[in-house]
């Protein structure tokens, strides 16, 4: 069973709020245009190229079954890693990093049928928040069809 989080990044996608693991988060960045990505899983919004690195954008509206939204500049790019891989979550807004307090953490969720890409939960005075584990959120063939749409195999750079 994985560690309980000490940390976690609260961000949020229409309205609702999520959370990731903040030993995954690599940094913050603002929204910038997209190169699309031929061949790519549909999860995959396009590539974003961070500072010569071309870093594939995972489309979290359409995973989480969220109604599709343009880029807006005042979206928040997420650079995080994915197990080997890193890449970029789009979001309305990051809010910050929560430490988490003794009994803030349930790792019950991810036992739930139907919840997906689950770390557990945050429980917090304003409400739980699902922290996702991004290790899970590509399926292998996905990461198959994004290694072949790169052109290489996923590298830890």
């Amino acid at each position: 069973m994985e560690p309980a989080p000490r940390e976690v990044l609260l961000f949020t996608l229409d309205g609702q709020r999520y959370g990731l693991p903040a030993e995954d988060i690599r940094e913050l960045v603002r929204a910038a245009r997209l190169t699309p990505l031929p061949r790519a899983p549909d999860v995959v919004e396009g590539l974003l190229n961070l500072r010569g690195d071309l870093l594939p954008v995972l489309d979290l509206r359409r995973r989480f079954r969220h109604p599709p939204r343009a880029l807006s500049p005042l979206d928040h790019f997420i650079v995080a890693r994915a197990g080997t891989r890193h890449v970029v979550l789009r979001v309305d807004r990051a809010e910050g990093l929560r430490v988490l307090a003794p009994g803030e953490w349930d790792a019950t969720p991810r036992e739930l049928p139907g919840v997906g890409y689950v770390a557990g939960a945050a429980k917090l005075s304003d409400g739980l928040v699902l922290v996702h584990d991004l290790r899970s959120f590509l399926s292998e063939a996905e990461g198959l069809q994004l290694d072949a749409a790169l052109g290489s195999p996923a590298e830890t750079p």
